[in-house]
């Protein structure tokens, strides 16, 4: 794997967790604030509650205290609940159970007095105190004030506990996510990565093609320059350089004919096309080869057939299809073209005698650059660089057409080509 990419996963990754991380932090955090006020408000309503458990409790020991069985004093005593502290006072803010109070309580107690009710918190040297005081009447019309007050530390225990058990639910989340992103940037990146494979291998098989005839065409040069030579010799010399230029011209414009179909640079111009007047055309442009080569060039079946496609892209396949077939057989041999339309599919066959391609090569021809086995080149100067069959490929992919081949060595090739037919108008 390069570098780059490996940073790129990382650094998705990281992203990846940050991002999750983040969302957690503001959800936790909302989440916190929430509880906390609700926490908050339920501790409010139990200081209420206490106080009103306290008002309830002495005007059942005033009542008692009409029968001597009881005084408003002995409902402080009487009341035990946690984590609270219970105070009796009179409007004066004079303590009456316990008969102490801290200064404060008694001056919340007054203002209760005054106002009915009253909420405070005071920050002490070891605490947090929250306090509720409430005016109550006894039923001889006596005025008092009860005060309950409680711990706010207690609501801090259970806020640290919260944050314990989210942070640690949080981290493992980051981590499961950090992971789990891992994964999924591996997964996503490997397109990626297979595509810079590729693109580093046509690179260097690109510049390999191209060195060659570079290579050829400044040696021939450089000979024909060491001395002087006759008319015959420039000419011969010229007519090899320009052998090699055409050939590094077409592979040029192969590879500059991939470039543009990866980069969609090349759109399909969708026509009605009769594809065997294009096989017919192809045909008679490659009976020339033929003829040179010694090769017999036969047209065979020949039905009308009518597609959707691109009429040039659609001829440079047939080109290509019949190129190769004529220049892999030897002389003496024959190429058989047909057009027919079959199970709604328009076919053409390009059928030779040539030497045949080994099964195992087969799936590698429309490879970019592939050739197969260096020992069957054809060695007369006509090697194309292997790039004809992968544009004949990205052609039949365009047209949502397939390409078949069947080969057996020492006895020729078959190369089917279907397309969808359209039915032909009168």
């Amino acid at each position: 794997m390069s570098q780059p990419l490996a940073r790129l996963r990382l650094r998705l990754t990281a992203w990846y967790a940050a991002t999750f991380g983040l969302i957690l932090l503001l959800l936790g955090g909302g989440l916190f604030l929430s509880i906390r006020a609700q926490i908050s408000r339920q501790l409010d309503i139990s200081l209420r509650q206490a106080t009103r458990a306290l008002q309830g409790a002495a005007r059942i020991r005033e009542i008692e205290r009409r029968t001597a069985r009881g005084n408003v004093v002995d409902a402080v005593d009487e009341l035990h609940i946690p984590d609270r502290t219970l105070y009796l006072l009179d409007p004066d803010g004079t303590p009456v159970k316990p008969g102490v109070a801290p200064a404060w309580i008694e001056a919340a107690a007054r203002v209760a007095a005054r106002d009915s009710s009253v909420d405070l918190q005071r920050d002490t040297r070891d605490a947090t105190l929250r306090l509720h005081a409430e005016r109550f009447a006894v039923p001889d019309g006596r005025v008092y004030v009860g005060v309950a007050v409680a711990d706010v530390m207690e609501l801090e225990d259970q806020y640290a506990a919260l944050i314990y058990a989210f942070g640690a639910a949080a981290l493992a989340g980051v981590f499961l996510v950090a992971g789990g992103g891992w994964l999924l940037v591996r997964k996503a990146t490997e397109p990626v990565e297979r595509s810079m494979e590729t693109m580093r291998r046509f690179m260097a098989d690109a510049a390999h093609e191209l060195r060659t005839p570079i290579a050829v065409i400044r040696s021939q040069a450089e000979v024909t320059l060491q001395r002087e030579r006759d008319f015959a010799g420039y000419t011969e010399a010229l007519r090899r350089v320009e052998s090699e230029a055409t050939r590094l011209g077409a592979t040029v414009e192969d590879l500059l004919t991939l470039a543009r179909a990866d980069a969609g640079q090349r759109p399909v111009q969708w026509a009605r096309v009769y594809l065997d007047d294009l096989l017919l055309d192809a045909a008679t442009a490659a009976r020339a080869l033929a003829e040179r080569r010694g090769v017999a060039l036969e047209v065979g079946a020949f039905e009308e057939t009518v597609v959707e496609g691109d009429a040039a892209l659609l001829r440079q396949l047939l080109m290509i299809v019949l190129d190769n077939a004529v220049k892999f057989t030897p002389a003496g041999g024959r190429v058989r073209v047909d057009a027919a339309t079959r199970d709604g599919q328009a076919q053409v066959t390009v059928e030779d005698t040539g030497a045949g391609i080994p099964s195992d090569q087969i799936p590698h021809i429309f490879e970019r650059f592939y050739r197969g086995d260096p020992a069957r080149a054809r060695g007369d100067g006509t090697e194309g660089a292997g790039l004809g069959l992968a544009i004949a490929r990205w052609i039949a992919d365009a047209h949502g057409a397939a390409i078949a081949v069947a080969s057996e060595v020492g006895k020729g090739t078959r190369v089917t080509v279907r397309l969808p037919a359209v039915l032909s108008s009168s």
